[in-house]
């Protein structure tokens, strides 16, 4: 089980604590006037202290990922095949395939599987099973980049993706997932598209104690976040998170404002944004392949989070999004929690799809 929180020194919560005193109870910022913000003694957005740990530590992945369709649908079938025949590779490829690893990755890993089979490697369908574990852990590996944010100060993250994926609750989560490491953070709020987008950016301001900078609905997007890290340049802020609007990936005026916002940003800081993350839905099967491919051309991602995975999805999609673009897995939803945002394990996540051993 993932720790998230470190101890902290009696002096260092008794400064906490005094400094709870002092700060108002809005932490938002805006460049509108009907937008509240707390104050530090500089005239700035107040930074307030890291919040506190959830009392009950986040259930393990095993827990969360064992109702997706590719964990239940692999343990049914070897306890249906406990004996190493055709018949259990070819239900396998099929599984594999309606669970959205895809074709191409399916047939290859069960062909490899196969002939193995046929080289007499396996003595029995456990050991063909504890060899689909190994290859499934090792095509997650090669995607297993944990998001380090040191280096660059502010760090810029865009985050990115259509509409419905849950990517303004992401970026809730990830800002919480920074602040319990003690990051300073900023958030901008440059989703000015969708109606009260704004509004909820703000509520996850306040839930994290971190300043918002946003111009309410209409505002121009890459003015917002121009403006934002410009604030974070001042003071010297370890993460800016930026919020986007939510797009189709066929709609191509919105497509290009990625690319504004991007231009513009470098004109404060040329390397800037330092990780591009969009937001995939776990549920939406291959949908997901064509949804990077287009935002990866429209503004080059460096990074994904694919949520919604302790639900209804099938769980076979992160394979496929491993095999086809190679980009890093940086995190992945396994609950509606705020800590249920967890920086991404092949293991573990393989782990919590297929028990060490098959179920009987």
């Amino acid at each position: 089980m993932l720790k998230f929180w470190k101890k902290k020194d009696q002096s260092e919560t008794d400064r906490e604590k005094a400094g709870q005193d002092e700060v108002a109870e809005s932490v938002l910022e805006s460049a509108s006037p009907e937008i509240p913000v707390s104050m530090d003694e500089t005239g700035e957005p107040a930074q307030h202290p890291t919040p506190q740990p959830d009392e009950a530590s986040p259930p393990g992945w095993r827990k969360r990922l064992s109702g997706s369709g590719i964990a239940r649908g692999l343990g049914g079938l070897f306890q249906r095949h406990p004996q190493l025949d055709e018949e259990l590779l070819d239900e396998l490829e099929t599984l594999l395939i309606t669970s959205d690893v895809g074709v191409n990755a399916s047939t290859e890993l069960v062909e490899d599987l196969r002939q193995r089979t046929h080289n007499r490697e396996f003595a029995d369908a456990a050991a063909l099973y504890r060899a689909l574990r190994t290859s499934l852990t090792e095509q997650l590996l090669t995607v297993e980049a944990p998001l380090d944010i040191h280096g660059h100060t502010p760090f810029v993250m865009l985050v990115v993706g259509v509409n419905g994926v849950g990517k303004t609750t992401t970026i809730g989560k990830l800002v919480h997932h920074y602040r319990a490491r003690e990051h300073n953070v900023l958030m901008a709020a440059g989703d000015t598209f969708r109606a009260a987008a704004v509004e909820q950016l703000q509520t996850w301001g306040e839930r994290n104690q971190v300043p918002v900078i946003a111009q309410g609905q209409g505002a121009d997007s890459a003015s917002v976040i121009f403006d934002a890290l410009q604030r974070a340049q001042s003071r010297k802020t370890d993460l800016l998170v930026a919020d986007t609007a939510g797009r189709l990936h066929t709609q191509s005026g919105l497509m290009d404002e990625l690319g504004k916002i991007a231009r513009v940003l470098k004109k404060l800081d040329p390397e800037a944004p330092h990780e591009v993350l969009m937001v995939i839905d776990g549920t939406t099967g291959q949908n997901a392949i064509s949804q990077v491919r287009q935002f990866h051309q429209a503004i080059g991602v460096t990074g994904l989070v694919v949520t919604k995975l302790d639900g209804t999805a099938k769980g076979g999609v992160v394979f496929a999004l491993a095999r086809e673009f190679g980009l890093p897995i940086r995190f992945v939803g396994l609950g509606e929690g705020i800590a249920d945002l967890r920086p991404f394990h092949a293991k573990a996540y393989v782990d919590g799809l297929l028990p060490a051993q098959p179920e009987r």
